[in-house]
């Protein structure tokens, strides 16, 4: 119980609250969009939204959920307009989704997945060393949180049976936090997240260090539905990849620790693609 109770009190991402047909009104613009990095996330959120409302002419919210499928039920009911997911969705869901924008991280639209580990363990180095160990993952639909740890447990020759037990931490800052808290002794994590809670000086980041890189991948994209009908998406997109252009648009990226957003095109994501057909249950066939 008191190992549970420690696991939910890591998912402290806000929840507004939202009307279910608040997106089929044209004067409004709604983000879905799991917890970003930030102490101040719903200040920042809200600077974030009056940003893009003044580029878009209508106002602009953004509406967080805890996981990348209660975010992806609400685009594909019309309840949201956009969402900013990951590029594991994004090839499982092609069909039925298409790019809105994807981010600039260090100038690239890539990133790596990590391997982390508690500094309080010893002999623990990589994939290969976790036979018997508690690993956390972040969100069934993540890449870096899920998908890149089952491809490269194969690959290390463990079953995930092997494990002495995996989680669902429900966020990659929460992923961090449980292994600080040695509530797991490594996690699968995103690495842009993992540096930028590094370089806002995050304790659990510091509590933690980087056992192993993947290859880069897509970064997680914004989209929207196949078949949005919103006027205004266009005006958001054009909104997204005009923030390095201004000083304001300027800060809000410094918050989030990106140089801008790109248009995107859906072979970023080959590398997701590609990988995902070789996991069993992924949802994508070759």
């Amino acid at each position: 119980m008191r190992r549970r109770e420690c696991i939910a009190g890591l998912a402290t991402a806000a929840v507004w609250p939202m009307s279910p047909a608040a997106a089929a009104h044209a004067d409004r613009l709604q983000v879905g969009l799991t917890p970003v990095i930030l102490a101040d996330q719903i200040a920042f959120l809200s600077r974030w939204g009056r940003y893009l409302g003044a580029q878009v002419g209508i106002e602009v919210s953004f509406v967080a959920r805890e996981s990348y499928q209660s975010i992806l039920d609400l685009l594909w009911s019309g309840q949201i307009d956009a969402a900013w997911i990951c590029g594991y969705p994004f090839v499982r869901f092609e069909s039925d989704l298409k790019l809105l924008a994807v981010p600039l991280y260090r100038g690239d639209p890539h990133y790596q997945a990590y391997l982390i580990r508690s500094t309080a363990v010893d002999g623990l180095r990589g994939w290969s060393d976790l036979k018997d160990r508690v690993l956390a993952y972040s969100d069934p639909l993540s890449n870096s949180g899920w998908l890149v740890a089952q491809a490269q447990l194969a690959q290390a020759g463990i079953a995930p049976r092997e494990l002495k037990r995996a989680f669902f931490a429900h966020g990659h800052r929460n992923v961090a936090e449980a292994v600080a808290a040695q509530l797991a002794q490594a996690g699968s994590i995103d690495g842009y997240v993992w540096e930028t809670m590094r370089l806002q000086g995050m304790p659990a980041a510091a509590r933690t260090e980087v056992i192993w890189k993947s290859e880069p991948f897509g970064f997680p994209p914004l989209v929207t539905a196949r078949r949005a009908t919103h006027p205004r998406t266009e005006r958001l997109r054009e909104a997204l990849l005009d923030m390095a252009n201004d000083a304001a648009g300027r800060e809000l990226l410094g918050s989030l620790n990106l140089s801008g957003f790109s248009a995107g095109v859906p072979s970023l994501f080959d590398s997701i693609r590609h990988q995902a057909v070789q996991v069993p249950g992924s949802g994508v066939t070759g």
